[in-house]
């Protein structure tokens, strides 16, 4: 027995904000003083190693509890599952639902709960519970979903990734042109056959890593709010991920038992597409193998980096037909992969 995905859904936010139009920006360095370049400079730096043209904002009117709900909807119409008999909500999230104009996250009652509450789910044997594992979250609640129905005790388990990283930004920070909204969600199910995910890896590095993505107020020193912003080592994380992620990747395919050459895609988290590329090339290297052509959708050239819901929006838009170049065949076997604050990694290989 494992778990398979029988709905997919994603919510890609209307508002869209291209690079341009941070040409106004007051970009300072995290000790208040003045980049020594000028914006056009830092923005063509920027896309040159992100790899970022343009990001999606939620409409000021949306919460994150309202696209991840979203999300759901599509995924519960695409699994034809009627939302009563869902045995388990698990919404992964940063930040909450955070209002258009910042200030405290809201967390309780969870984003989960909040979600049920929107679906209309009327069954409290439906358990509904958030996820914290930075950008990886979404792909550990596939993992717990696994694990509840390899245990029998769940069916169905409605698995979200929601975020608003727009409303955490510095808008002195230069990092804050990556962060982007968005939502993705699965519907996932017993499989008596060979489909289903196959092997997963999961790690916590914390004796030097944990504070590589943190909290802290505005590079803008002669501000008088002291509201905290989502901020980053992004050198130390780079090294980081080149370090670990390809390890994380390798221990899911070797617990899978799949050889390498049967892998199709992976679809990873996407939050710098220089760094993508690197811990994809590293990852073929520990089989001496070139990485293969069109081997990783890349969905954040135009939708920036959208955290948790990043992996599920970009297998939804493969396998809805709307990246033309990438598909998805019955029997495929695929990997999600992803890393983020904590510092946490995880991989699952999954054959559709």
């Amino acid at each position: 027995m494992r778990a398979k995905i029988t709905g997919v859904g994603s919510h890609i936010p209307d508002v869209v904000r291209k690079n341009e139009e941070f040409m106004n920006h007051e970009f300072l360095n995290n000790d208040g003083s003045s980049f020594g370049s000028d914006n056009a400079t830092i923005i063509e730096k920027f896309v040159a190693i992100t790899g970022i043209e343009e990001r999606r904002y939620m409409d000021d009117k949306l919460m994150t509890s309202d696209i991840a709900t979203y999300a759901a909807q599509k995924a519960i119409e695409d699994a034809r599952c009627d939302p009563e008999t869902l045995d388990f909500i698990i919404v992964a999230h940063n930040y909450g639902d955070v209002k258009p104009d910042g200030g405290s996250s809201d967390m309780v009652p969870s984003l989960a709960s909040r979600v049920k509450n929107k679906l209309g789910i009327k069954n409290p044997a439906c358990v509904a519970y958030d996820v914290l594992f930075g950008c990886p979250g979404w792909v550990l609640g596939l993992t717990q979903a696994d694990s509840f129905i390899k245990s029998g005790l769940a069916k169905k388990v409605l698995v979200i990734g929601a975020e608003a990283l727009s409303r955490v930004v510095d808008p002195h920070d230069r990092d804050s042109m990556i962060y982007s909204d968005g939502a993705g969600a699965v519907v996932v199910e017993p499989s008596s056959d060979e489909h289903g995910i196959l092997g997963q890896a999961t790690a916590t590095y914390t004796e030097e890593e944990a504070f590589f993505i943190f909290n802290e107020t505005s590079y803008n020193k002669d501000l008088q709010d002291k509201t905290k912003y989502i901020k980053m080592y992004g050198r130390r994380i780079y090294n980081f991920a080149l370090s670990k992620v390809p390890e994380g990747m390798k221990a899911a395919m070797d617990q899978a038992g799949v050889d390498i050459k049967d892998l199709k895609k992976i679809f990873i988290h996407q939050a710098n597409e220089k760094m993508d590329e690197a811990i994809v090339e590293r990852f073929y290297k520990l089989y001496d193998m070139e990485v293969p052509r069109d081997i990783m959708p890349m969905i954040i050239h135009k939708l920036g980096n959208s955290s948790v819901a990043t992996v599920p929006t970009v297998m939804d838009l493969v396998v809805r037909g709307k990246m033309p170049q990438h598909k998805v065949e019955k029997g495929d076997v695929v990997m999600f992969a992803s890393v983020g604050a904590g510092m946490n990694i995880n991989a699952i290989v999954y054959r559709y």
